[in-house]
């Protein structure tokens, strides 16, 4: 569907409050038998037709890593982490940040490491160095008018990143949003799947008004674990801050790292959980207390401890570290006699 620009409301015209179109209204019945589109899977079970998403993260801990391997993989009716897709998707990534030969490379090692390709016209890119250094405004009309032909064949739209390419008011007002949000829901509505990539703030949340979250379907963070040396690149915690369809182990965490393995990228793939227990018995054979461990990692006690009751059943706990106590604190004499 093609938007008809004669017929979009003219922001200027404050005197016109006829709607542009009557609002349907339904009984429960008619809301029961209703056939709504339905949610099928691009990327089972986190990504659906007809959702929007995000995925949020500090500068540099690897969000386009990420948005580029599920473009791919949607693309190609392949994998991506814990992820698969059950055939080709046609998907568009808009970009307005990369350099042009950054992407280009990144694409290359991509195809490089993948035994599937994209059928053709099914994977498109916008670029803004393909562009003339200029890229749409997506929080207002007239960019959206730019890609609406564009976004016409695509089920899965990936907007990396919110910054870059919505331009106009303030991030951290609500008003703000609103323009992008009504643009986001007309594409929900057409059965696509919108995945924006968005910068951390500096309390960890996304950046900006928390407005955002209210029409998304999934928020993923993406998180440097408590141990990240720079010299592992891209490796982090996936973690779900939101998910309306997700529950039990589709909605856990895992850490996630991007390795080179005889030229060929890929991405290793652990449970948080187990992650956890491995730091927990590291610590503790080094003789550091299940508080101390909590402190070091960041972690609840009691998740300290029922990392280290499954180490302990396992038989993985040095046996020196398992007996080691506080030396008693000695009396003072004065006091005792």
């Amino acid at each position: 569907m093609i938007i008809d620009i004669n017929s979009a409301i003219d922001p200027a015209d404050e005197n016109d409050n006829t709607p542009a179109k009557v609002i349907k209204v339904a009984s429960l019945a008619e809301l029961l038998a209703y056939q709504f589109p339905p949610r099928i899977p691009i990327l089972a079970p986190v990504f659906v037709l007809g959702s929007l998403n995000m995925i949020f993260s500090a500068r540099g801990v690897g969000k386009t890593h990420a948005a580029l391997g599920i473009a791919y993989a949607a693309a190609s009716g392949s994998h991506f982490w814990n992820w698969k897709a059950d055939r080709p998707v046609k998907t568009l990534y808009i970009d307005g940040e990369m350099p042009g030969e950054s992407m280009q490379t990144r694409i290359a090692e991509i195809v490089k490491s993948s035994e599937k390709a994209p059928p053709d016209g099914f994977l498109y890119f916008i670029t803004i160095d393909m562009n003339d250094g200029r890229m749409p405004d997506l929080s207002c009309l007239g960019g959206q008018l730019e890609v609406e032909a564009a976004c016409a064949e695509a089920e899965l739209i990936v907007v990396d990143n919110l910054s870059c390419l919505c331009r106009s008011g303030k991030e951290n007002e609500a008003e703000s949003w609103l323009s992008i949000a009504e643009w986001a829901m007309r594409m929900r509505s057409l059965g696509k799947c919108v995945i924006f990539i968005h910068h951390a703030g500096k309390n960890g949340n996304q950046r900006g008004t928390s407005k955002r979250e209210d029409i998304l379907d999934v928020v993923i963070e993406l998180k440097r674990p408590s141990d990240y040396d720079s010299s592992q690149g891209a490796r982090f915690v996936v973690n779900y801050s939101k998910a309306r369809h997700l529950t039990g182990n589709d909605a856990a965490s895992f850490e996630a790292m991007l390795m080179n393995i005889s030229g060929n990228q890929t991405w290793a793939i652990k449970m948080v959980e187990d992650s956890t227990i491995d730091q927990v018995i590291e610590l503790t054979n080094l003789g550091l207390s299940q508080t101390e461990i909590a402190n070091e990692l960041g972690i609840n006690k009691s998740n300290v401890s029922r990392a280290l009751k499954k180490a302990k059943d396992d038989g993985l706990i040095r046996e020196s570290a398992s007996k080691s106590k506080k030396k008693p604190t000695p009396k003072r004499v004065d006091l005792d006699e």
